[in-house]
């Protein structure tokens, strides 16, 4: 079991927080820790909405900007961890982010949830692996986190960077996220239908149980928040785990790691699965462990379209316009504004001619362009996201 101690944004551009967070992780047993690298713009537009804080309300946006630190920062923090035997993980969120964490050379590159239907950073991204395989080099893994997404948005996503050293993690994008509601079963399901390594990236806030039993269902990948304190006032610290909570989980992977290889992958999860039905009682475990069905979470299923990815207007135009680059970005929705047709159909959009004036923000919809409609995206490969 490979155990990613997910830092995000935990360390609120403190060095010195995040080597806390590193030697947390490492202490705890971890084999790697993961970044985020956030540029408010790649992320949101400035009228994206509010986001509640204990300090009260503040614009997610400028929650986002504050949460920027310059290139040298993760390179500091790639090379302690490092140094204290981590591997160090990233998730960018856009070209320019993907293009400075590429030039560091990082363990492994993480496609967060929301990015799973970007299409131009994943295009970029599979550039980057093809350009490896020309020169003879094994391509830098990469990490596909599939919260809030539907198989098609997957195998689109595997479309592009292709199934070569990539692992899945299956996710439910909430925050926190309901064990009852996680499905557990879905980390098999994955792996069968895509060929690939498959995981649990868990927002629940038990230490244990969906990792447990993603263990059980042959998860080789487990990756989890981690913070120094839960009242730290990070995004997601509520949902993170303290040192000794993370601790605990890792002991218990370990544990499941070693019941598997003595008494073989069968006979190994039903023994886990045994134990965590005494801990937690046989009801619990099976509604956690759910159908396998890949499908969105009760959850979740209100933040699809928005905490994902979709086209925005960057600025208020008139009709008759045609939309150059520089008018439209791919950007999540989340609060305020109205989500857009999918990333898929930028290049059909770019270049068109608008119908009607739009506002600045506004997601872009059919009704905007004068027909182009069209199911190629930037790669020339079907788009497969509704």
């Amino acid at each position: 079991m490979f155990v990613i101690a997910e830092i995000g944004t935990a360390h609120a551009g403190s060095f010195n927080a995040a080597c806390k967070l590193i030697d947390a992780a490492r202490d705890a047993g971890a084999d790697a820790v993961k970044l985020q690298w956030v540029y408010a713009d790649e992320n949101l537009h400035p009228a994206a909405g509010l986001v509640e804080l204990p300090g009260g309300a503040v614009p997610l946006y400028e929650r986002f900007r504050a949460l920027e630190v310059p290139p040298d920062f993760f390179a500091r923090a790639q090379a302690y961890a490092r140094d204290v035997g981590m591997q160090f993980i990233c998730s960018p969120f856009g070209l320019k982010s993907l293009r400075e964490l590429l030039a560091l050379r990082p363990d492994a590159v993480k496609i967060a949830s929301p990015e799973l239907n970007h299409i131009p950073l994943l295009t970029a991204l599979a550039a980057h692996r093809r350009v490896q395989r020309e020169r003879g080099s094994p391509p830098i893994p990469v990490i596909l986190s599939s919260g809030v997404s539907r198989l098609a948005d997957i195998e689109t996503a595997l479309d592009i960077v292709g199934t070569d050293d990539v692992t899945v993690l299956h996710c439910v994008t909430s925050y926190p996220a309901p064990e009852d509601e996680y499905n557990v079963r879905t980390v098999e399901t994955l792996r069968n239908t895509f060929g690939v390594a498959t995981g649990i990236s868990d927002h629940s806030l038990d230490p244990v149980l969906v990792p447990a039993l993603a263990a059980a269902a042959g998860s080789t990948m487990t990756e989890k928040h981690i913070t120094l304190s839960k009242n730290g006032g990070g995004l997601d610290d509520p949902v993170a785990l303290e040192k000794d909570a993370f601790t605990q989980m890792v002991y218990v992977l370990r544990q499941c790691d070693a019941a598997i290889k003595r008494y073989g992958t069968e006979q190994g999860a039903a023994i886990i699965r045994s134990e965590l039905s005494e801990q937690y009682g046989k009801e619990k475990v099976e509604r956690v462990l759910g159908t396998g069905m890949k499908q969105l979470a009760d959850a979740e299923r209100e933040n699809y379209g928005r905490t994902n990815r979709s086209l925005h207007f960057m600025r208020a135009l008139p009709a008759g316009a045609v939309i150059a680059p520089q008018d439209v970005a791919v950007l999540r929705t989340e609060k305020n504004l109205s989500p857009g047709i999918a990333p898929c159909f930028l290049t059909t959009v770019i270049g068109a001619q608008l119908t009607r004036a739009v506002t600045d923000g506004a997601g872009v919809q059919w009704e905007d362009v004068i027909a182009r409609k069209s199911t190629a995206h930037t790669d020339g490969t079907a788009c497969k996201h509704r």
